[in-house]
């Protein structure tokens, strides 16, 4: 099966919001979203999105030191990581990393490269990267539920 890629022009911080949005609205649990960019690329700034979409009120923000950040909204459990500070994958290990992805979860992982190796597979994939004053979005689906949510997005956008 070929897997989708679709390009998306976000043209500032409410558009990450909004596609966050629209994640939330289409994505099943036990799904992996693997979230690549730069720093200040709006990886972050995505999950906000993500959250909000869920109906979460609070703060967000990236869980650099802790690695995971847990939400519990409705139903729904949401695993937030950041690895940008690991050296190696193992470290995952050592903080019980795994439990966190399961078929009743969703995790949302920035920094993902730098699990590789340790990571469950990802369902998409989204690179973040600066276009002007807004930003480029790349989602790549890697399984047929991330195709299901790719097609999803694609007949919203045309």
């Amino acid at each position: 099966m070929t897997m989708m890629k679709t390009e998306l022009q976000l043209a500032d911080e409410a558009a990450t919001l909004m596609l966050g949005r629209q994640l939330a609205a289409l994505t099943p649990v036990g799904f992996v979203t693997y979230l690549y960019g730069n720093l200040g690329a709006g990886k972050t700034t995505l999950v906000r999105g993500y959250l909000q979409g869920l109906g979460h009120q609070g703060n967000v923000k990236s869980p650099t030191y802790t690695l995971v950040e847990p939400y519990e909204i409705g139903e729904r459990q949401v695993f937030h990581f950041d690895l940008y500070r690991i050296a190696d994958p193992e470290e995952l290990e050592y903080a019980g990393g795994r439990d966190y992805f399961n078929a009743d979860s969703v995790c949302l992982v920035e920094w993902p490269e730098r699990g590789e190796g340790w990571l469950a597979g990802a369902d998409l994939q989204i690179q973040l990267e600066y276009k002007g004053a807004g930003r480029k979005a790349l989602l790549l689906a890697c399984s047929e539920k991330g195709q299901r949510v790719m097609e999803a997005i694609s007949a919203k956008s045309e």
